[in-house]
């Protein structure tokens, strides 16, 4: 079996090792364009802010390794076009620029996503700078040395950490989005509301509810000021964290795709073409809270769906199980978990929902030290079912997150969680967990 496989970070690679593993006699050629593969973006900002003191720890693997278990790894290779009916892939040796064809009987597309760059007058000026890879990380860590003033654009995650980076690394830092609230897509108001004030006693400029009109420059062309709705903010250097689009233009128009050009795979990560695989960034996943499809891109969906298609290239055998969106971030010093939907999300996919909040120490009072939890669970009215939840502590509660994720996808209720079987130790929570104390909250709210 000949297998081509376009893209090799997350997807890529995991789809590679378990296809080599499942079936050691396919022949396997990889097309990357970078000169690494399997890069950890999520930890850009570790590695940013000086707690990654070797990037190398950012890969966990290499062209070596790929090559030694068997697959012809091309990188810095392009690929400029895929014909699907002759079933023969064209690519670009992006040092030589010499092209070659390569056949198929099975296509992996991993080829995940790239930052957006939204079309603001000013943006080709220098300094304005993307975050998703190792060159770009390199890039950033270059300029932050001569750079004071530090402007994110976009309080998302990766924006949030980069924050938290530059203010320990003694930068003025300005934080601006579009919209009224950080971490929006991931927590509710009673949370964003703490990590906003936190952020502001650590010295960060919060520029929320306005947009980016324009980037002024000096005359070598450097940027100077960032001009928004409501203000305008100087900067030396400009990160871009506004959101991700999928790398499907190979594709458009050959298998079915939702209209943000992500790629509509099966639950064995086929696309409506049986003989292409697609996984990661490139593809809408199945999203459990509702049901439906959604484009979320996380490395965590595309390890799992790469692994998947591993599994199913040659036989289709193990099912994707959706996901639940979910994710920890740790931002100065506050541990928080979500996953599933938010209260203020809910509307936009067609969920009726409520939620309770809980606010308790973790551990009994009669212990030396606590720390205080907030939690949400949110559930869908009329069925109970849980949906979502979210968790926030100066104690490190993230993994509880995790077993929300796991109600969420066996579509558990209220009651199931209220009364669940948790351990007790003083050491680590109380004779009720304090899952079960979200639970029993949501039925007291219900009159249950």
């Amino acid at each position: 079996m000949k297998i081509v496989v376009i893209g090799c970070t997350h997807a890529g690679t995991a789809a590679v090792k378990t296809i080599l593993k499942e079936n050691p006699e396919a022949e396997i050629t990889i097309f990357e364009r970078n000169d690494n593969i399997s890069f950890l973006s999520c930890g850009i900002a570790l590695y940013v802010g000086g707690v990654v003191k070797d990037p190398a720890g950012l890969f966990y693997s290499n062209p070596e390794e790929l090559s030694k278990m068997g697959a012809n790894v091309k990188i810095k290779h392009n690929v400029k076009s895929i014909d699907t009916k002759s079933k023969k892939v064209i690519a670009e040796d992006m040092n030589t620029g010499e092209e070659i064809e390569v056949s198929y009987d099975k296509l992996v597309n991993t080829t995940g996503s790239w930052p957006i760059i939204p079309p603001i007058p000013g943006i080709e000026s220098k300094n304005i700078l993307l975050c998703k890879n190792y060159d770009q990380a390199n890039v950033i860590i270059r300029q932050t040395k001569d750079a004071k003033k530090i402007v994110i654009v976009g309080g998302g995650y990766i924006g949030i950490e980069l924050v938290e980076a530059f203010q320990k690394s003694g930068k003025q830092v300005t934080l601006i989005d579009g919209l009224d609230r950080i971490l929006n897509k991931y927590l509710d108001k009673e949370f964003t509301d703490i990590l906003e004030d936190d952020l502001k006693k650590n010295g960060i400029n919060l520029a929320l509810d306005q947009c980016v009109k324009s980037f002024k420059a000096n005359e070598n062309g450097e940027v100077t000021s960032v001009e928004t709705t409501k203000g305008e903010y100087e900067a030396d250097m400009v990160i871009l964290c506004v959101g991700f689009r999928p790398n499907n233009e190979l594709l458009k128009g050959k298998v079915d795709m939702l209209p943000n050009d992500a790629i509509i795979v099966d639950e064995y990560m086929r696309t409506s073409d049986p003989d292409i695989f697609a996984a990661g960034d490139s593809c809408a996943v199945h999203y459990n809270p509702n049901g439906n499809y959604a484009y979320i891109p996380l490395a965590t969906n595309a390890v799992r769906m790469g692994m998947l298609i591993g599994k199913n290239i040659s036989t289709p055998k193990v099912k994707y199980r959706g996901t639940q969106s979910t994710s920890g971030l740790n931002l100065f010093g506050y541990n928080i978990g979500s996953t599933g939907v938010t209260v203020s999300g809910a509307p936009q996919i067609g969920l009726n929902v409520r939620s309770v909040i809980v606010k308790d120490n973790y551990r009994p009072e009669f212990m030396p030290t606590n720390e205080e939890i907030i939690m949400q669970l949110v559930y869908e009215v009329g069925t109970n079912r849980i949906v979502g939840g979210q968790v926030m502590s100066k104690y490190d509660i993230t993994q509880s997150a995790n077993t929300l994720s796991l109600a969420i996808q066996n579509k558990m209720t209220i009651e199931d969680l209220a009364y669940v079987d948790f351990f007790f130790q003083p050491h680590f929570d109380r004779p009720w967990n304090y899952l079960n104390i979200l639970g029993l909250a949501a039925l007291e709210q219900e009159g249950l």
